[in-house]
Parts: C-alpha cells; structure tokens; sequence
C-alpha cells in the first residue's frame, strides 16, 4: 500500500490523469459533435426549403405550376437544378416582366440573394440538377486564359462573338453581351442552357475548360484590352462589317461607275 500511495503521488501522475483525460475528451466530441453538425445543416436546409416553397408560392406558382410541374405560361422547374434558379433569378430574368417578348432580357434583380438561395434550395428539392458552383470552381486561379479563348471560339463565338460583345439571332432572339457579367453567372450558363443557348455539362466541357472560357472572356473584355486602337468594328459581330461593306464598299463602286461613265461620255464628244 506504501508503494502504491508513493507512485499516485509522483510528480508526472497529474500530468498523466490530464492527458488520459484531454484524450477521452477530445474522442467523445469527434464521435458526437459530427452527427450534431449534420443534423444542424440538415435542419438549416429545410427551413430554406420551407421559406423558398414561400416565395415560390407568391412569386413563381402562377406560371410554373404550384408544383414546380409547369404550365401553359412556363416550362416545369423539376430537375432543373438550384443553378438554374440562381441564375434566371439573379440576372433578373425571372420573374420574367412579360411573356410577350422573344427573350427574357437581363434586368435588376427582384429578389436578394438570400431569398434567391432559398428559392434554389426549393427548386432543387423537386428533383436533382446543377448545383450552384462555387468560387473555386469559376475563380481565375489556375485558369489558362490561351486554352479557354480557344475554347470560346470554337463553342462560343458563333453566336457571342470573338470578344464576347453578343450578337443577333433568329426570330428576334440574340446572344446578350458578356461584358460586366458575374463570373459565377457565366459558369451557370453554360451548366444549364438558358433560354435559346446549349448547355455544356462537365462530360462536353469539363470544370477547368468552364473556368479558362470564363478566364477568357474577363480578359478581352477587360479596360485594358477594349479597343486600343479606337473603333472595334470586329468586336460588333457581322452587322457592322455589313454595314461598312455596304456603305464604302458598294458606295465605291457607284462612284467608280459615275466616273467612268462621265470619262466615257466626254471621250465620246471629243
């Protein structure tokens, strides 16, 4: 018993009972505190769901269904996707003003992006789709902006033109201009197809593709590569060059058959 009572007083036995008890401490927090975690984020997502399902009823409802099924007066939101959601609602396209137009033109947002959020919480609840990508995923780090304007032109500039300033299509339908455009929103256009453009899922254009396109087209539209050397007659797409060609090109040409008209007319007095 001596023995025993000398050892629990040596000097290192408080510091052992402390460590012995840090380590039972620090086991039990990572065997509760992950599953508390959870079921915090799980509840914090249903209460978005439950405020989004809100504004949804009040603002969506009347044309896309109560449900999200769809109507006659809008297409059905089941799988689209909460990025989708983040993008239609927060460029200001939806609630769209009018169904009368050929296309919904971007416009100042109706919502905030927390209540934009809770609608995308909502939306995507009805089915699977995009998430809302993160800044990591359309940030400039690691970007290889000579790989995406190669990108750009073959998939892009056809419609948004080489230097991303938009273009004219069909049936009164264009390709907006890219300028001044979120980075995060360009990311979503091209995850889930807006309106009259295809989309470009990560198995057509992967993640790193998505991001040096967007690496890109903040490049060309940036300050110090808009127009150095004054009017960016290509960077208007093809009406422009028409017009110039109509102008000075057949404009140059009447001229040219005006005087040698007149030289033959007066050739033919002398």
């Amino acid at each position: 018993m001596k023995k025993l009572s000398a050892r629990r007083r040596h000097p290192l036995a408080a510091l052992v009972v402390l460590l012995l008890a840090l380590a039972c401490t620090g086991g039990l927090y990572a065997v509760f505190a992950p599953a508390s975690k959870a079921q915090a984020d799980e509840t914090a997502q249903s209460l978005a769901i439950e405020e989004g399902k809100k504004l949804y009823a009040v603002g969506c409802a009347s044309c896309h269904g109560t449900g999200g099924q769809g109507t006659t007066d809008g297409p059905s939101l089941v799988g689209v996707g909460a990025a989708a959601v983040d993008f239609q609602v927060a460029t200001g396209r939806m609630p769209a003003a009018t169904s009368q137009s050929a296309q919904l033109p971007r416009k100042k947002a109706v919502y905030n992006q927390a209540e934009i959020d809770q609608l995308a919480a909502f939306i995507a609840s009805l089915g699977a789709g995009p998430a809302i990508p993160t800044e990591e995923q359309y940030g400039p780090e690691g970007a290889d902006i000579a790989k995406g304007g190669e990108l750009f032109r073959n998939n892009c500039a056809q419609c948004h033109n080489f230097t991303g300033q938009g273009g004219a299509l069909t049936h009164g339908k264009y390709a907006p201009s890219l300028e001044d455009v979120d980075p995060k929103h360009i990311y979503e256009a091209m995850l889930t197809g807006p309106q009259n453009m295809p989309s470009f899922p990560d198995g057509s254009l992967s993640e790193q593709n998505k991001k040096d396109v967007i690496a890109y087209v903040n490049a060309v539209n940036g300050k110090e590569t808009s127009s150095p050397g004054g009017l960016t007659l290509g960077g208007l797409g093809p009406v422009s060059e028409g017009l110039f060609a109509w102008i000075f090109g057949l404009g140059g040409l009447i001229v040219t058959a005006v005087w040698v008209a007149a030289r033959t007319a007066k050739a033919r007095k002398s």
